[in-house]
């Protein structure tokens, strides 16, 4: 589907696609029609312009993946700013292609689209990936330590998971009854946990059954 509010560019890619063995099998002009033509054809591939009459191509990324969430959105605009490629990859596009690309790279972007694979236009990729580093390592530092429990402690979960009570496990390490509740207490702090039955689930998450 060709989603583009100029008729004789709808027209030019329509012929180079249907050349190339590709079947178009609808075309909008702006954000409303694309969502309604999408969710009655739910094309495979749509080629998106970034500005449209009625909103933008992120608007209608959005629109379009609502409806037929299997579509695969490939950006084909006369802007290579930064913020509009961004905004598209964020909501969901597959690939970001300047319209000053050949008709034999469009196709190609096409069919590698339809493989599932991401295409940018030479430079727009390492700004995506740039962008991604970046905000993978704000995420990293902003993620607290995970909580740190002593040998004591792990080795008491580890008996907890086991289904012991309180007085098997004291049994067990030759500890008092008291010690043990000590340390299932603090272990339910340091894990921000309710109870026995989410520090048994959590014990056999972290292989400690």
């Amino acid at each position: 589907m060709i989603v583009d509010d100029h008729p004789m560019w709808r027209d030019g890619v329509s012929r180079d696609l249907d050349a190339a063995g590709f079947r178009v099998v609808a075309t909008a002009d702006g954000v409303g029609a694309a969502a309604r033509r999408a969710a009655a054809v739910q094309p495979t591939v749509v080629l998106m312009d970034m500005s449209l009459p009625d909103g933008t191509g992120t608007e209608a990324t959005v629109a379009v993946l609502r409806v037929s969430p299997a579509s695969r959105v490939l950006v084909l605009s006369a802007s290579s700013e930064r913020d509009d490629v961004l905004g598209a990859v964020k909501v969901g596009a597959s690939g970001y292609l300047v319209k000053s690309a050949s008709a034999a790279e469009l196709v190609e972007a096409v069919r590698a689209t339809a493989a599932g694979q991401a295409v940018f236009t030479p430079g727009l990729a390492g700004l995506v990936l740039g962008e991604y580093r970046r905000m993978s390592s704000a995420a990293d530092r902003r993620a607290p330590a995970p909580p740190t429990l002593t040998e004591r402690e792990t080795e008491v979960l580890r008996l907890v998971a086991k289904g012991l009570s309180a007085k098997q496990i004291a049994a067990r390490l030759t500890l008092s009854h008291r010690t043990v509740e000590n340390h299932v207490q603090a272990t339910l702090r340091k894990l921000q946990l309710a109870n026995r039955v989410e520090l048994t689930r959590y014990a056999i998450e972290q292989g400690l059954d």
